[in-house]
């Protein structure tokens, strides 16, 4: 382990995880970035990328398994909640409230990245954990890991409809209010062409209806289209 200290990965596996590890070196690796590995390259030898595979399929079963036993929705909608349960966003901010954050081993140069990318390597620890605990104790330990953190904010999820996709279901919600179809335009676009941020704005008739900012046009747009479902939403509780 190259002298390093393994105490406050077991300690975080003891009081957030609920079990100590057998194999410490499991959880290690699940929260070893690429980046680490390409600057310590004589001390360490494996990042999570592999555990992260491995991961993300127990994820995807585990979810897939418990909406098609508890729902009887046809399989494009169950599609459609578990791509919200899984995708890069709700497993980041799953990851934060582990509070795993500081544990993750990556370069220098990682830590100043952007917020999109610091969310991305979040949720790719994430998935990385789940393989982790796959490996150490097995496919139930690791399906009430998931249940407690993912399938769990499943209800939030519909009672907000943040399943479908936001660009269709705005669409949907200002042609039936306000009889227009919602036009995208460019605010402004920032920094050097291979990390750009683009602002956005989403606009219904003459009024601004939502904003997003994004490392893409198309993310900027969905972030646009939540905010003015959002406040469709205000406007009509």
């Amino acid at each position: 382990m190259s002298g390093m200290s393994v105490a406050p990965y077991q300690d975080f596996a003891l009081k957030v995880l609920g079990f100590e590890y057998e194999n410490i070196q499991l959880l290690i690796t699940a929260l070893t970035h690429r980046s680490y590995v390409n600057e310590h390259k004589k001390s360490v030898s494996e990042h999570n990328e592999r555990l992260e595979f491995l991961g993300d399929a127990v994820l995807e079963l585990v979810v897939t398994d418990y909406l098609y036993k508890n729902f009887s929705e046809p399989e494009g909608v169950l599609t459609a909640w578990r791509a919200a349960l899984v995708r890069t966003e709700s497993i980041g901010a799953a990851g934060e409230a582990l509070g795993y954050e500081s544990l993750i081993r990556m370069s220098r140069g990682e830590k100043k990245g952007s917020e999109r990318a610091r969310q991305q390597i979040l949720a790719n620890a994430f998935e990385a954990v789940i393989g982790s605990i796959y490996l150490e104790r097995g496919y139930d330990d690791a399906a009430k890991f998931i249940h407690k953190h993912i399938t769990a904010k499943l209800e939030g999820i519909l009672a907000v409809g943040s399943w479908r996709d936001p660009k269709s279901h705005l669409q949907e919600v200002s042609q039936r209010l306000d009889n227009c179809t919602p036009v995208y335009k460019v605010l402004s676009e920032e920094g050097p062409d291979h990390e750009k941020i683009f602002t956005l704005g989403v606009f219904v008739g003459d009024k601004k209806m939502g904003e997003g900012v994004g490392p893409s046009k198309h993310y900027a747009e969905r972030k646009a289209a939540e905010a003015a479902l959002e406040k469709y939403q205000a406007k009509t509780d």
